[in-house]
Order: C-alpha cells, then sequence, then structure tokens
C-alpha cells in the first residue's frame, strides 16, 4: 500500500497563513491540493509528521482529507513572479505532500453545536497520543466543510522525532500545554475515548502508515535508514499507546483546573 501520487500542473497561489509557505497546488488528476513543500523550512520532518498522525487519524474514524504525494517539477518556477516561492519549488522537486483542498471551507472558530462531546474526546486524545502541540484556541487547524468538522495541519506533531532518544524516554514525554487544546472544554469522558480508540492503535497499524512515508522523507542523520526510523515511530506511539498515565492523565488535570 503507498499513498497516491499526482503531478503537479500549476501553482495557483501560496498560503501565506502558515509558517512553511504551503501552496494551493492543481494537478494532473483534476484535483486541487494544500501543498507542504519538501524544500520549506520546517523540512521534511513535517511531512513524515503529516503522513504518519493524518493516516492514523483516518484509520481511527477521524475526519481527515485524502493526503498525497505531489510529484513537482522544478521548471514549474519559471511561471512564478515571486521570487521566495520560486526558490520554494526549486527546493522541492521530486516529491512533497499534499491535502485535498476543501473549496469553500471555514475555520472553526467556535466548537459548541458543531462538535459533538464524543468526537471532541477522541480528538483531545489522538492529539494527546501523537503529542500535536497545534490544536489551541490560537490555532484550531480545524476547518468546517459540509456541515463536518475536518482535521488538518498535523505537521507540528510527533515533536519527539526532532530529537531521538530512547524510545522509552520519547514515549514517556507529557503533552505539553494541553489546557490550551481548543476542544478541552467540550470534550466528553477522554478515558471513554481512550478504551474505544487504544485497542485499534496495534503494532500493525503503525507499521501500515509509517509504511507510507517515502523512504527519502525519513532518513536524518540520527536515523539514515529508513526501516529503522520507522521502527522507531511504531516504538513510540505503541508505547505510549500502553501508558496513558504519562499523558492522558495531564490532560484530565489540566481540564479540571480549568473548571
Amino acid at each position: 500500500m503507498a499513498l497516491r501520487t499526482v503531478t503537479a500542473m500549476r501553482y495557483v497561489l501560496p498560503l501565506r497563513e502558515g509558517g512553511s509557505l504551503p501552496g494551493l497546488v492543481e494537478a494532473d488528476d483534476l484535483g486541487t491540493y494544500v501543498v507542504k513543500f519538501r524544500g520549506a523550512g520546517q523540512g521534511r520532518k513535517a511531512l513524515v509528521a503529516e503522513v504518519i498522525t493524518g493516516e492514523l487519524g483516518r484509520r481511527l474514524g477521524l475526519p481527515v482529507p485524502e493526503i498525497v504525494v505531489v510529484r513537482l517539477d522544478e521548471r514549474m518556477a519559471n511561471a512564478e513572479p515571486d521570487q521566495e516561492v520560486q526558490d520554494l519549488l526549486r527546493a522541492s522537486a521530486g516529491d512533497n505532500l499534499g491535502m485535498d483542498f476543501l473549496p469553500g471551507s471555514l475555520g472553526l472558530e467556535v466548537p459548541d453545536g458543531i462538535v459533538d462531546a464524543e468526537l471532541a474526546a477522541r480528538i483531545v486524545w489522538f492529539d494527546a497520543l501523537t503529542q500535536n502541540v497545534d490544536r489551541s484556541w490560537r490555532n484550531p487547524n480545524l476547518l468546517v466543510w459540509h456541515g463536518q468538522v475536518w482535521l488538518i495541519d498535523h505537521g507540528a506533531s510527533l515533536y519527539f522525532h526532532h530529537s531521538w532518544g530512547p524510545p522509552e524516554l520519547a514515549a514517556g514525554k507529557p503533552y505539553p500545554n494541553p489546557g490550551e487544546h481548543v476542544l478541552l472544554g467540550v470534550a466528553g469522558d477522554l478515558q471513554t475515548a481512550h478504551a474505544a480508540l487504544a485497542p485499534l492503535v496495534t503494532t500493525a497499524l503503525l507499521d501500515e502508515v509509517t509504511r507510507l512515508v517515502p523512504d527519502e522523507w525519513l532518513t536524518d542523520d540520527v536515523l539514515p535508514d529508513p526501516g529503522t526510523a520507522r521502527q522507531a515511530y511504531v516504538d513510540v506511539l505503541a508505547d505510549r499507546v500502553r501508558r496513558p498515565q504519562d499523558w492522558l492523565d495531564a490532560v484530565e488535570v489540566a481540564r479540571a483546573a480549568a473548571v
């Protein structure tokens, strides 16, 4: 199994809300995608986090737009008048990450009435598991489209991979600033969410989603072998599922303190 691959045909416009300068791109399948570029300042680890976290969320039943690999020819930069965009496209020749564009979608501002308590609890649990620090009231990364909430932008998750250490230490790291999660105030029982979702996060499932990441995005100075890198992600996430007291309890404490 692999992510679907499309070829970029036209760069439409930059989306300057993101720090990595993602762009809206039309592809050869007639689809339009929000693309995160391998040559952006956040680097390839942001693309790895997008794939692993986004595809894990999809398999847990959470609403995540389709993720694809977007193949980019550096000659596309020749048609862009903006020097910053030109440089980014030239630095991103090859495979990049795309997420299906949801036309007409709006950013979620008030979760009440759109996100029910059960879904909110599952999202909070999922973000705590994957250490997604980018779902705060300042930047919810939740879109409303056709009356449903959609989860986007997981490039800041799995932050343990920025400084690899022993898997058991990475697995035990708490979820940073849980009290700032935009859905914490409307979330239902987190233990119920854990009981429903944790059994689904098997080693086999984690192996499946890590295999979706292209080899060239995984290699770095610490883990130069893609297979070793994949196993490291599997080990950390599997251990976190087995030890919810290390990260889920802190979320409960933060919610109690906010009441």
